[in-house]
């Protein structure tokens, strides 16, 4: 049981990085993109995630982690896919330092999100 749940963990985390791709967040230069992009691609790649839904959450990094089963991987790359688009500056500093928090307390030192911060 506990292979087919870290297969299903990689999974989301490796559909993550896809989504960035096709979002252009390797392409070397800023990305510009919107969060219905983002929702778009997210129903591209067949993942059931509601982002809204997720938004919405009190605490949308557990909720990822807990209900949704998001590597750390997976939340670092989601993060970033969010700190580009545009959703409110100010929802994406109190992700991103939730994320923060979460990642460092395991022990995930995330530099990608860590230089987000004084972007």
């Amino acid at each position: 049981m506990e292979d087919i749940l870290l297969r299903e963990i990689d999974r989301i985390g490796e559909m993550m990085l896809m989504i960035a791709r096709r979002l252009g967040l390797f392409g070397g230069k800023k990305p510009d993109y919107s969060i219905s992009n983002v929702k778009e691609e997210i129903s591209k790649a067949s993942l059931e995630i509601d982002l809204e839904s997720v938004l919405k959450q009190e605490n949308p990094i557990c909720y990822l982690v807990e209900e949704k089963k998001f590597s750390d991987q997976a939340l670092e790359t989601f993060m970033e896919i969010l700190f580009y688009s545009d959703l409110d500056e100010s929802r994406k500093k109190v992700l991103l330092n939730e994320a923060l928090f979460y990642l460092d307390g395991k022990g995930y030192v995330s530099f990608k999100l860590h230089s987000l911060v004084s972007d």
